[in-house]
């Protein structure tokens, strides 16, 4: 057997364990508590009062506006010096977290405020509340729009958490930088690092396909009823 093979072969278990105990996890919490971020800040824009309003859109500015890595490092690295300690995978799921929630309130904004006037003036005229409407006509049809730049959002969340590797959580990433500092063979482990990667984006994407084929059929219906 090649060296190389062997060597990816050897490393894979350890590459594989890192994904599943810190790679996958901190993909999925930063996505739902981003999301239930995004939403709120997206609803506090279109909605809220003007000071509410202003920080709303100053939070998404700063966010959108650095780069993902420098927030890392802001939240790991430079909360220590004003007293406010974090570990390692609770300050990467902040940084994540942050910004997950100003690109989603953003895509969120957008897909609500695509729902026609039509649509709240038909929810309150059958009695409901703002509230109601908000929840059972308006954010089911901003769904089916914003499922598709949700969804690339979340496949982009899984390769950016190799940042993670920089504020030394041991997921994947930095997983296979620690198998190279002891093999010294990067071109090897790097690449299987990234085949992995690969993989995963590869599944999202093929059930992004289906998902957004799902909710196609559903708007096709729920248009042919009206």
């Amino acid at each position: 057997m090649p060296h190389w093979l062997q060597l990816m072969m050897d490393s894979l278990p350890t590459l594989l364990w890192a994904g599943v105990k810190f790679t996958i996890p901190l993909t999925l919490l930063s996505f739902v508590l981003g999301l239930a971020l995004g939403l709120a800040t997206a609803v506090a824009r279109l909605f809220g009062p003007a000071p509410v309003v202003l920080l709303a859109r100053f939070y998404v500015w700063v966010i959108r506006g650095t780069p993902l890595l420098v927030q890392l490092f802001v939240i790991f690295y430079g909360l220590p010096s004003i007293g406010i300690l974090l570990d390692a995978f609770p300050a990467a799921l902040i940084g994540f977290t942050l910004n997950v929630g100003a690109y989603t309130s953003e895509i969120i904004r957008a897909a609500i405020s695509s729902v026609p006037k039509g649509q709240w003036e038909a929810a309150f005229s059958t009695g409901m509340n703002w509230r109601q409407a908000m929840q059972r006509t308006i954010l089911p049809q901003a769904g089916r729009v914003a499922v598709p730049p949700l969804s690339n959002t979340f496949i982009s969340l899984v390769k950016d958490t190799s940042l993670a590797a920089a504020i030394t959580v041991p997921e994947l990433f930095q997983s296979a930088q620690r198998i190279v500092a002891t093999t010294y063979e990067p071109l090897i482990l790097y690449i299987e690092a990234a085949l992995i990667y690969l993989a995963l984006s590869s599944v999202l994407s093929a059930l992004q396909a289906r998902l957004e084929t799902r909710f196609a059929r559903y708007g096709g219906m729920m248009e042919s009823n009206r």
